[in-house]
């Protein structure tokens, strides 16, 4: 299993010089959360982006990355905005991996617990179905990537 950090608000930390939220180029809140597993897991940053900024390049350099690991497996920290469009990409292209998008709707450093549980039940869901396919693991679900999707009015993710 390899987890992929793109970045997105799971990983965003407040700024005090300019008073802003940014996405450091960091896996300080992944290395966070596995610290309290006693399990080694591979972990690259990749992009370090919110995900609005992310762009067909960026899903293209995860993808080669996905294509010319020997894993099948993968974790991508991920933007909730256009983590869909990233979870779209990859189904197009793969059949033989099993790929699990997860991000955070608040930042891991003013929230802990909506991103450790989310990355948290993303690895367990990977360790646990042999399915390969695109899954999405955000607020207490993990389903397909086209049966889950982000309700902005009410700030949660839901099954359709």
């Amino acid at each position: 299993m390899l987890i992929l950090n793109s970045g997105g608000t799971f990983n965003k930390r407040y700024n005090p010089l300019n008073g802003e939220l940014e996405v450091p180029y960091d896996n300080y809140a992944v290395d966070t959360i596995l610290q309290s597993v006693n399990f080694s897991f591979n972990l690259a940053g990749v992009i370090f982006k919110d995900s609005l900024e992310m762009d067909l390049n960026d899903r293209k350099i995860l993808a080669d990355i996905i294509r010319n690991s020997t894993d099948d497996t993968f974790i991508i920290i991920h933007g909730t905005d256009t983590m869909h469009l990233s979870a779209e990409f990859f189904h197009e292209i793969f059949d033989n991996r099993k790929i699990i998008l997860t991000g955070s709707m608040k930042p891991f450093e003013i929230d802990n617990i909506e991103a450790s549980l989310n990355l948290g039940m993303s690895i367990g869901f990977a360790k646990a179905v042999s399915s390969f396919g695109i899954y999405i693991c955000m607020n207490g679900h993990v389903e397909p990537w086209n049966k889950i999707v982000k309700n902005r009015d009410l700030g949660k993710f839901e099954v359709v």
